[in-house]
């Protein structure tokens, strides 16, 4: 049994950058729209002696508070991250908040290896050249420092590890710093993972990421739960979400997106990448306790969904014998591509902006399921009106989270 539950709480405020729109404005148009932006990586550092697919950011439209020469400093990452938490913060009204009664969850680790890479091949054999500032840089309290900096954080800031489920137990842990009284208000920030080409070769040498089989039709790779899938495709986003007490009277203008009624985070006692039905049930069971739910009671599920040959099948066990063979179910991976440390986070705010729109995205390519007995949104958005729903993250390592999300009327 699990302890008694806590005060509740709920996401004020969003902020959202992806291949397919930066702010939640944009973001949810293109959403529901089901565009995508596929296509041969194109960064410098990301393509070696093969072409890797995915999905990379446009210009970002700098948030004019900021300073241009700051940004001109900046890693993909940092950049990334700054915008994000500028929206969010705007969107949930965080500036009359005491600076030392908020925090920052930052989720990932290992981030900007791409930036590594070349750094490595810039300075091989002239180390003594490297600058100094790499010497804070590369560590990932670094981006904790960034942002607190610029936006006068003084409570508690931290990263949190969890490969691709990381951007999920950044919400986790900044519910819990809530709950717990350690801050008034939290941020999670699912941070972008800029992969190299070295990143890319070992992933789709472990099977892990989709393979050239879709080089010449990009848009067609991302397939996650389709008979034809064969691997993730990697989507640069980044997210950041406001977590606060939902009963807040300082707060009480604060218009909530969702209550987050529910967690779950379980290990498999598995260092390899293969999943467990098992470890992803026990992860739903806990969310489904903590928020008082019976599983007939979620009629939406945002699956982690990575077009895995493997993932998608034990995915779908795992919901069908969680009692969720009944809810409706779209895969946000197929528009956004994985955004591994980030995609928790970006999922979890495609769920409340589909919470908000009353409308369910559509999937792209998702032609022939793996299980066509599930209520799959495919090619056209559906209206519905989400009451309860769950969203999913697994990471390497073995880890399982899951995160209930309730309406509560803006």
């Amino acid at each position: 049994m699990l302890a008694t539950r806590p005060l509740p709480v709920a996401i004020t405020g969003v902020g959202i950058v992806s291949a397919i729109g930066q702010g939640r404005e944009a973001f949810t148009r293109a959403l529901l729209a089901g565009d995508a932006a596929f296509g041969v990586l194109q960064r410098p550092g990301r393509q070696g002696q093969s072409r890797f697919l995915g999905a990379e950011l446009g210009p970002l439209q700098l948030p004019p508070e900021r300073s241009p020469r700051l940004f001109r400093q900046l890693s993909l990452t940092a950049e990334a991250a700054l915008v994000a938490l500028h929206e969010a913060w705007q969107d949930a009204r965080l500036e009359d908040v005491d600076p030392q009664r908020v925090g920052l969850v930052v989720g990932g680790c290992n981030l900007q290896q791409r930036e590594l890479a070349q750094l490595h091949e810039r300075y091989t054999g002239r180390e003594a050249f490297v600058r100094p500032g790499h010497g804070v840089e590369f560590m990932d309290s670094d981006l904790c420092g960034l942002c607190t900096q610029q936006f006068g954080i003084q409570g508690m800031a931290c990263t949190v590890g969890g490969a691709s489920a990381s951007g999920q137990v950044a919400v986790i842990q900044a519910l819990q710093a809530v709950q717990s009284g350690q801050v008034d208000v939290a941020i999670a920030l699912g941070a972008l993972m800029d992969l190299s080409h070295w990143e890319c070769q070992a992933l789709r040498s472990l099977g892990a990421m989709g393979s050239e089989r879709y080089a010449d039709a990009p848009m067609q790779a991302a397939r996650p739960f389709d008979r034809d899938r064969d691997g993730f495709i990697y989507g640069e986003c980044c997210g950041a979400v406001v977590v606060e007490r939902l009963a807040n009277p300082a707060r009480s203008t604060v218009r909530p997106y969702a209550q987050l009624s529910g967690w779950g985070w379980t290990m498999d006692a598995n260092r390899n990448p293969d999943p467990s039905r098992e470890g992803e049930m026990r992860a739903i069971a806990q969310a489904l306790e903590r928020a008082g739910l019976a599983p007939g009671q979620i009629d939406y599920v945002n699956p982690h969904g990575t077009g895995s040959p493997l993932g998608d099948v034990v995915e779908l066990a795992a919901l069908r014998d969680s009692g969720l063979g009944h809810v409706r179910l779209n895969t946000s991976k197929s528009l956004l591509g994985h955004g591994l440390t980030a995609a928790g986070t970006v999922e979890v705010i495609a769920t409340l902006v589909q919470m908000c729109e009353g409308r369910l995205h559509p999937s792209r390519n998702l032609d022939t399921p793996i299980d066509p007995s599930f209520d799959w949104i495919r090619d056209a958005a559906r209206p519905h009106s989400i009451e309860h729903a769950l969203t999913l993250s697994m990471g390497f390592g073995g880890i399982n989270t899951a995160l209930c999300l309730t309406r509560h009327e803006r």
